[in-house]
């Protein structure tokens, strides 16, 4: 019933873990395709186990969005399933899936993510920057919502007619949106299934955590030029808490310090929605600091797009069409 398709690149311990979860689903109606995009450590050993239900290829260097396309040309399935390989999914995803699709057609659906408890501390913390309502508004799958959910290919899937009439991901920046913005404007109906949740590992680093978000804004004006219209005010939070920030920070030493008085309210309620989602001290403590970068990160990036109309970090991958 279902083509799980796997882009991999250089990820040998992650795509282990996640297709052991796999393996343990409640109920074994799909197969999983991992693409290999020509990563110099392949994982063609941790996917051998699982041979029975793992096609494994390998192929050059292209990027995410034609491995997916590569995976998708060579699905026996009705419906695709997207993970990405630092995901690890519940026993009983592919039953609650099923019996969803069972009650209703879904064009297009997705699903959130959430922290696994085996995680560190750090993961978790950035977990909670990506998922919050007050770093994201809810836009990745929140009980509160600012903007209209859109699947992302970290937890995501579409029918074969979908694929058959839209097409393939293309190789930029936030694909996923771009490729749910298609789905929507083709006429298909998009869906959030809050019961299909993974596991979510994210960055390991603050530094690599930083570059993702940064490299999130700016695409976000990428998206604005190729659907006008599509900008909401939630995308543009991030921006302006960063300039307010330098606002606040600069008339709380040239004035008086009652100007960062703001700042410090929002870092202390982030802590608090820490501590009360994640029960860590640690956690909660990272939390806050995950949050600024999340923020901070993305308002310099869409800034940066914004007025010198570029986005250098898309071009580049475009010309090397390279992983990262």
């Amino acid at each position: 019933m279902f083509s799980v398709i796997i882009p991999v690149y250089n990820r040998r311990d992650e795509v282990a873990a996640l297709l052991k979860s796999l393996a343990d689903q409640t109920v074994r109606n799909f197969e999983v395709i991992v693409v290999d995009d020509g990563s110099t450590d392949p994982c063609i050993n941790e996917c051998a186990p699982y041979a029975d239900f793992v096609k494994y290829y390998f192929k050059e260097n292209e990027g995410r969005s034609p491995a997916r396309n590569y995976g998708m040309e060579r699905a026996q399935g009705s419906y695709f399933v997207f993970f990405d390989s630092d995901c690890i999914i519940p026993p009983s995803y592919f039953e609650i899936l099923e019996n969803e699709l069972k009650n209703a057609p879904i064009d297009c659906y997705g699903g959130p993510d959430a922290a696994h408890s085996s995680f560190s501390p750090l993961q978790k913390a950035i977990n909670f920057a990506m998922t919050s309502f007050l770093t994201t508004g809810g836009i990745r799958g929140g009980k509160l919502q600012l903007e209209k959910f859109k699947p992302r290919t970290f937890n995501m899937g579409f029918s074969r007619e979908v694929y058959e009439r839209v097409g393939g991901f293309r190789e930029m920046f936030s694909e996923d949106i771009d490729m749910s913005m298609r789905i929507r404007n083709a006429g298909f109906s998009l869906t959030l299934l809050r019961s299909c949740e993974v596991f979510h590992k994210r960055r390991i680093s603050f530094r690599k955590f930083l570059r993702q978000v940064y490299v999130f804004g700016m695409s976000r004006i990428t998206l604005r030029r190729l659907y006008p219209g599509s900008m909401k005010l939630v995308h543009t939070l991030p921006a302006l808490f960063l300039i307010g920030s330098v606002v606040l920070l600069a008339l709380g030493v040239v004035l008086s310090p009652w100007f960062i008085a703001p700042l410090a309210i929002y870092l202390v309620a982030l802590f608090f929605a820490a501590l009360c989602s994640t029960k860590s001290l640690k956690v909660a403590l990272l939390a806050v600091p995950a949050s600024l970068i999340q923020l901070y990160g993305y308002g310099a990036g869409f800034l940066k797009a914004c007025f010198t109309g570029r986005n250098p970090e898309a071009e580049r991958r475009i010309r090397a069409g390279k992983n990262e």
